[in-house]
């Protein structure tokens, strides 16, 4: 694939991952055929910074994995409040880890 696109798609959806895995996918995008660029495109990835907000707001209730797509960890959070408000306030320092993960995860999918 093109360095400019590839570089393009690093710089607009950066944020969606952890600063030391952009070196990986930036390879592993240099190394795909061009057909699969426009589906690597189309991709919509969760916004970290949504992720934390929503934890702070709602985060007892689950809304924030329920978001992510951790269902079974949003229904554990919203049958335990929170676990009491514990899990809740923990969550909060692992949301975003948490989101960006799912997003590498869900692009690793599409490059394999």
């Amino acid at each position: 694939m093109e360095a400019n696109k590839v570089d393009m798609f690093i710089l607009a959806n950066g944020k969606f991952f952890e600063s030391h895995q952009l070196q990986m996918i930036r390879e592993r995008l240099l190394a795909l055929d061009d057909s699969k660029w426009a589906v690597i495109q189309t991709l919509q990835f969760k916004d970290p910074t949504t992720s934390i907000i929503v934890s702070i707001l709602a985060g007892s209730l689950g809304i924030d994995r329920f978001m992510i797509g951790d269902t079974g960890l949003g229904i554990g959070k919203l049958l335990t409040c929170g676990g009491l408000g514990i899990w809740a306030l923990v969550d909060w320092f692992l949301i975003m880890d948490a989101t960006r993960e799912k997003n590498l995860a869900k692009l690793q999918t599409m490059l394999y």
